[in-house]
Order: C-alpha cells, then sequence, then structure tokens
C-alpha cells in the first residue's frame, strides 16, 4: 500500500507543472505530499554538506544557522531543529514560504553551485515550523519579569511585528499602530493566500496578542492620532510603515475605469478570502474572473497579481516588462510558476497609453530593446520606432513597485529627517532617527525590499530600543 502511495506521489510530482493551471493544491496531492514530509524533509537536509564555508547562512539576511538545523534534520532531531531555527527567525514558517531562497540560501548553496542541485532549504524550514505548531513546540511570549517602559511600535508589517516579539520578550510593554483592520501589513493583504496561507500569519499575531502586545487597529497615524500624541504615551517609538504609495504609470488613458493599481487588487482578493464584504470584488472592478489581463511590471508583486489572475478564472493574462527575462527583478521562481500556470510573457514591452476612453478596452504597447548600461550597471530600455501595437485588456494591472509617502508632512513631524528618496533617515547599525528615542526599520528605511529584511531590521531595532531604554535618562536625551 506505501509502495502504490509513494508511486502516485511520484507520478503527481511529475504532473505537477500540467496541473498548475488547474489547481497546485489538489486535495490528493496535499494528503500524499503530507504523509511523506518527514521523509522529504530528512532526504533533502541530508544533501546538505556541512561545508567549511556555509554560504547558504551567510548570504541569508537573518544568517540562519542553516547548515546546523539541517543536520538536527537530517537526524530526526526535530524539535532541536526548530529551537536552532527560531533562534534567529522570528517568523521561520513564513520565510520558509515567501522568501525568493532561490537568491538568497538556496541560490549558494554549494551542492547547488557544484551542479547538483540545491537543497530545498526554504521548503524544510516551512515543514519544520509547521510541525512544530503542530506538536506543540513553540514557545509562547511569558517575560520572566515585567517592565514599566513602553514602547509605540507604528506598522503592524514583519518589521513591526518582530520587534514587538522581541521587546515583549523582554517584559516591556508593547502597543502596535496600524492603519489596516488586521494585523500583518502586506503578509496579510498584499501576499495572495496560495503563497502564504493566512492562518499562518493569524496564529503569530495571536500569539503576540496572548503575550501581552496591544494592537491599535483601524489607525491612520497624522489623521485619527497624531504622532506626537503616540510619542507622549511612550518611552520609544519604532517607525515600521513599510511603503505603500504606488507608482503610477504617466500615461494617457491612465485613469480609464478597469487600469488599478497591484496592492488594491491584492488587497481586495484578500479580503474576500477572509470571508469580507467587498463590493469592489463582487462588481468586477477588482476582479480578474472572465477578462483578458494585463499586468505592467516585473517584480514579486507583478507576479503574485498574474498568478492571482489565473486563480480568479481569466480568460487570458499577460505580463508587460520593459526588459528581457534575464534582467527582471523579480524571483526567476516566480515567473518559472506563472509561466507553468499559463501567463504570457511578453518582453521587451512598456505600456504608452491605454485605449477605450472611459472603460478600458486595452494597452498601446511600444517595442523596447536593450540599449548602453546605465549608472547601476543594468542596460537601459530603448524605444524601437514604429513597433507600437494595442493589446486587447479589460483589466489592467500596474505593478510597478512602490514608494514611501510623505511621513514627516503627514504626521505634522517636520523634524524628521528623510533621504532624497523619501525614505525615514536612520543608522544602518542601530535604526536610530534623529529624534531622540525614535527608531525606523524596515522599508520605510530600505525602500521597497524582502520581508526578511524587514525581520532583521525589526529584530535589530528591537536590541537597540531595549539598550535605549536601559540608559539613564540624561544620558538617553543627549
Amino acid at each position: 500500500m506505501a509502495g502504490q502511495k509513494m508511486l502516485k506521489f511520484v507520478t503527481l510530482h511529475k504532473e505537477m507543472p500540467q496541473k498548475r493551471s488547474a489547481d497546485l493544491r489538489a486535495q490528493d496531492f496535499d494528503e500524499i505530499y503530507r504523509e511523506f514530509a518527514a521523509e522529504k524533509a530528512a532526504e533533502q537536509a541530508s544533501r546538505c554538506s556541512q561545508c567549511g564555508v556555509p554560504y547558504c547562512q551567510s548570504h541569508c539576511p537573518l544568517h540562519n544557522n542553516i547548515p546546523d538545523w539541517l543536520r538536527l534534520t537530517a537526524e530526526g532531531r526535530l524539535e532541536e531543529a526548530y529551537d536552532l531555527s527560531q533562534a534567529t527567525n522570528t517568523f521561520p514558517e513564513i520565510c520558509g514560504r515567501i522568501c525568493p531562497q532561490d537568491r538568497l540560501c538556496e541560490g549558494n548553496c554549494v551542492i547547488e553551485n557544484s551542479g547538483h542541485g540545491t537543497v530545498t532549504i526554504g521548503s524544510v524550514e516551512k515543514y519544520l515550523t509547521d510541525k512544530a505548531w503542530e506538536m506543540g513546540w513553540v514557545k509562547s511570549i511569558k517575560p520572566r519579569n515585567e517592565r514599566t517602559e513602553s514602547v509605540g511600535i507604528i506598522g503592524a508589517g514583519p518589521g513591526g511585528l518582530a520587534a514587538a516579539d522581541v521587546l515583549r520578550r523582554a517584559g516591556v510593554q508593547v502597543t502596535v499602530y496600524d492603519r489596516y483592520d488586521r494585523a500583518g501589513g502586506l503578509l496579510t493583504y498584499g501576499i495572495p493566500g496560495f503563497k502564504l496561507e493566512k492562518p499562518v500569519v493569524m496564529q503569530r499575531i495571536e500569539q503576540l496578542e496572548l503575550g501581552g502586545v496591544q494592537f491599535v487597529l483601524n489607525c491612520k497615524v497624522g489623521e485619527d492620532l497624531s504622532f506626537d500624541a503616540i510619542r507622549g504615551q511612550h518611552d520609544a517609538i519604532l517607525i515600521a510603515t513599510g511603503v505603500y504609495k504606488a507608482r503610477d504609470i504617466e500615461a494617457p488613458g491612465v485613469g480609464a475605469k478597469g487600469v488599478v493599481r497591484a496592492l488594491d487588487y491584492l488587497t481586495a482578493s484578500n479580503r474576500k478570502s477572509f470571508g469580507d464584504e467587498v463590493p469592489e470584488f463582487d462588481s468586477g472592478e477588482l476582479n480578474a474572473t472572465g477578462k483578458r489581463v494585463v499586468v505592467i511590471g516585473g517584480g514579486d508583486t507583478a507576479m503574485d497579481c498574474v498568478r492571482t489572475a489565473i486563480r480568479q478564472g481569466a480568460v487570458s493574462v499577460k505580463c508587460l516588462y520593459r526588459r528581457d527575462k534575464a534582467n527582471m527583478p523579480g524571483s526567476q521562481r516566480e515567473v518559472q510558476n506563472a509561466e507553468e500556470e499559463g501567463v504570457d510573457f511578453v518582453w521587451l514591452s512598456a505600456p504608452k497609453g491605454f485605449t477605450g476612453g472611459e472603460v478600458v478596452d486595452g494597452v498601446m504597447v511600444q517595442k523596447m530593446r536593450l540599449g548602453a548600461p546605465d549608472a547601476s550597471g543594468r542596460q537601459s530600455p530603448e524605444v524601437i520606432e514604429g513597433a507600437d501595437y494595442i493589446e486587447p485588456a479589460d483589466l489592467v494591472v500596474q505593478a510597478l513597485g512602490f514608494e514611501p509617502e510623505a511621513v514627516p508632512s503627514l504626521w505634522g513631524v517636520p523634524d524628521l529627517a528623510v533621504t532624497r528618496w523619501g525614505t525615514i533617515k536612520a543608522d544602518f547599525r542601530s535604526h536610530a532617527t534623529n529624534l531622540d528615542g525614535v527608531y525606523a526599520a524596515g522599508d520605510i528605511v530600505r525602500g521597497a525590499s524582502l520581508v526578511v529584511w524587514a525581520i532583521r531590521d525589526g529584530r535589530e531595532a528591537a536590541d537597540s530600543i531595549l539598550t535605549y531604554l536601559a540608559q539613564p535618562a540624561s544620558v538617553a536625551a543627549e
């Protein structure tokens, strides 16, 4: 019987690319995969060479001790393996699912570089943490001693939540303020559920709440509550708002109905998965069902949009990107997944405008070629004159990335220093801003980046805040 199930597992595994467009998460595949998950995890973990120079660890932003927890996994010491992975990563089950391992740990695996295929580090990390939750190995937040100091965190995304975890475990009183009705930031509303199941995020938020972290939701700083009011209630502040201002296309027809922003589109889909009332989804405004969809952009957000559109039952899904495949900023693994699911990539193409008047019915596309390298070393796209054409579209999703909002003016804090890009200026080691007791971490400092970097920044900022809180008041004010 076991042999028959394993044969079925292998058959389904081989057929998976053909099954992607139908349903990646077919129930029979999932059941069989779960049955053999322990064996697959041990098999992959045992492939780790325990090399003298663990490039996987050095290329992980959190510097996770990957070789050692892989060794423990291979030996069947799963609880110890989980404890080791948790020691440096607040949310290993999230990183195991959404980190671009092909650009980080797995992409620098010694076995991969020698041509034998990478150890699937992310999958093992996901398996370990899911097992830890199942078995009750995940330690609740129980500070040894409660402290009187209070820290306010603005932003309930990965950076803010990681900082809250560190601070609360140290006994500090923590309050997290966020603009949305649920905590999690992009983990909750920006990343599709097929990549990051929402119960996985919610269980961590529940853990923080049970551990004493206070959440003030539906709170827009500068409107519902001033920054000065928040600062006055706490001994230190961490700004971890992320970057939410979408980069819009400047072209004729961009205001037409059917031309939407990526975050609006993804948020509507995620809200629907929570069972919320989403009028824009139900009306079809932010729903790809039965439509010809064009997504503009080449990053991971664009990949989230095209793969969501496929799952919503779009008639066709095309992705326009002004450079070629080799120059895409997003994960190549995500591109491969999208291609297998039926997304049509139109390389060296950029939007020139939109047709249809009040309701979009097409994208005016101009063909490009790669010219001389720019200041960053990447070849600059150049327009090929006379090669324009119109791509039919019923829904166009702009996924060109995000920029920081004008925090100093929105919050009424003109003295808060920012860079020429609008990100908050903070020390790269301590994450301290120019304002006493105010720190900043994550994308609001880095610009749009990876979840794993936000987690690292949040943890580091929390450590710096603990040091700040331990100083005499006269020293901290200097």
